[in-house]
């Protein structure tokens, strides 16, 4: 218990300090900083107030008709403005942290927020805040707080490229347009939730350590602002879903889905809810339009209703684009895993083990698969049987080129590049089969008996002419790969060469010209699948 005389005597003891920094009292008091000129002054400052409110507690309680618990008040509102104002001064000084380049050398430099703000004054906004909110100011001091908080946070958003859109504003916006404000928001996100609002909460539960329910009030209003920021992503999910747009999406979820731990432990109470709430309903919009963008793609090969025959049997436009798409996505595997991993299988197979193979893997086969399949019907439409299969073999043979070359090589392995790769062989062995057969039937068989002259000649003539109509019909084909280009010529070769050899050596004195020699076969096979026959002829030279 204390005495009346004691308290009276705490009373005048902190009088004068306190009255000495009565900011009403003179312009030059008015101007200066008490925590900024002399910290020992304002340690002493501080104690003269919380001893000033416990004299007033005691006055209250044992001695309420004293009439010096008037002048206690008064020291006491005092007291309260200069603080007030120190409050304001403090925080206000950290405005000039909060532009761009200072954030993001914040972040790239890994430094705490707290370590920031302790240059500016943390602990003496602690210190202030302790003291008025133990003085019965709590009010005046949140209202303070958040309004400067506030405004920072809103600015550093600002200065962040962060714009607040209306979903009719997102809709209506061009594509160039929407692209520039993604990348911007890709830019700021990062720096926002791991620089800003964490620097945020640090300095807030530091503030505030006193009272969870006033760290929680501030620090949700002060940043409602995370709830524009984390509602764009939701936004540009509902535009219209055109597959070039998937890869925009596909980095809006990636760089949401790895901050998300980061949201969750900013904004980890009851009041910021709605954020969590909000970066959770992005990531789930965002992972059901890119679901639906594969979904239409699918289609879209499906549906794909060109009719024109690509000449000679090359890569179909068709082919280009879908690799290209798929190798493309295989570039964000990690995350489309995520997008995928609840979606059953697009078909189901002996050879699919659920717990083995990535959905993510499943997933892009397929749309391989879709493809391969929409190129068989295309071959039909070829009127040689020959050419319907070399058409098969090079636009497999660049599919799989396109998968050894990419990350798809990883996510779909050896075992699918080598069934597919036996795959081209079977489609070459039948286009060799169906285009140089009857060339290959003309020829008697390896160790034939000797023929009549007039036989060795019509044998000779139907060679000629099996051999001009298969040459003059395959001098526009084209093999573009250069391997299996190599391959389908040897092949080719050693299947017709030695025997005609054979013939050639056999039965060439019993006539006064033979049209081909074996090695002029050679020549003509060798300028083969390029598109274009010998020296611009679609046949072999007549011999003179």
């Amino acid at each position: 218990m204390f005495s009346e005389s004691v308290m009276e005597e705490t009373i005048k003891n902190v009088e004068s300090i306190i009255t000495k920094w009565d900011p009403n009292s003179s312009p030059i008091t008015r101007a200066t900083s008490l925590f900024h000129s002399n910290r020992e002054e304002a340690e002493d400052f501080l104690e003269s107030v919380n001893d000033l409110r416990r004299a007033m507690h005691a006055l209250v309680s044992e001695h309420s008709t004293s009439d010096k618990l008037l002048l206690a008040q008064n020291l006491m509102q005092i007291a309260m403005a200069r603080l007030e104002k120190e409050f304001y001064q403090i925080l206000s000084a950290a405005r000039d942290q909060k532009d761009p380049e200072s954030i993001s050398a914040r972040s790239s430099e890994g430094s705490s927020n707290l370590e920031d703000e302790n240059e500016l004054g943390s602990e003496d906004l602690k210190s202030i805040a302790d003291c008025m909110i133990s003085s019965g100011y709590s009010m005046e001091c949140i209202k303070i707080y958040k309004l400067i908080r506030k405004s920072i946070v809103d600015e550093g958003l600002y200065l962040l490229g962060i714009e607040e859109f209306r979903p009719s504003q997102i809709l209506k916006m061009n594509w160039e347009a929407l692209e520039h404000q993604i990348k911007n928001w890709l830019n700021a996100v990062k720096i926002a939730a791991k620089t800003l609002f964490i620097g945020e909460k640090a300095l807030c539960d530091h503030v505030f350590s006193a009272s969870q329910t006033i760290r929680e009030s501030c620090f949700s209003e002060i940043t409602i602002g995370g709830l524009n920021l984390f509602r764009f992503p939701e936004l540009v999910a509902k535009c219209k879903k055109l597959p070039e747009r998937i890869f925009p999406l596909l980095e809006l979820y990636e760089a949401l889905s790895d901050i998300r731990p980061d949201v969750e432990l900013i904004f980890d109470s009851e009041s910021t809810s709605k954020i969590r709430q909000q970066a959770v309903s992005s990531l789930h919009g965002l992972g059901e339009s890119i679901r639906a963008i594969l979904s239409d793609f699918e289609s879209t090969i499906q549906k794909d209703s060109s009719k024109a025959l690509i000449v000679g049997g090359g890569i179909h436009p068709l082919t280009q684009k879908v690799t290209s798409y798929i190798s493309s996505l295989a570039d964000y595997s990690r995350i489309l895993s995520d997008i995928v991993a609840d979606s059953s299988p697009p078909y189901e197979s002996p050879n699919y083990d659920a717990s083995s193979t990535p959905a993510v893997s499943v997933h892009l086969a397929w749309l391989i698969l879709v493809l391969l399949c929409k190129l068989d019907r295309k071959a039909e439409g070829y009127k040689d049987m020959s050419l319907s299969y070399l058409f098969l073999a090079n636009n497999l043979q660049f599919v799989i080129d396109k998968v050894c070359t990419t990350r798809l090589y990883v996510l779909l392995g050896e075992d699918w590049v080598f069934k597919h790769a036996e795959k081209v062989i079977q489609y070459a062995s039948t286009y060799e089969t169906l285009a140089w057969g009857n060339v290959f039937s003309s020829l008697p068989e390896n160790n034939s008996p000797l023929l009549s002259p007039e036989a060795a000649k019509e044998c000779f003539q139907r060679f000629n002419a099996a051999f001009e109509e298969a040459y003059k019909k395959q001098a526009s084909w084209v093999v573009p790969d250069r391997r299996l280009r190599d391959e389908l010529k040897v092949s080719i070769a050693k299947e017709l060469i030695p025997a005609y050899r054979e013939f050639y050596d056999k039965h060439k004195v019993m006539l006064s010209r033979v049209r081909f020699g074996p090695d002029d076969l050679g020549n003509y096979l060798s300028d083969l699948f390029h598109g274009t026959a010998i020296s611009g002829s679609t046949s072999p030279p007549t011999p003179r």
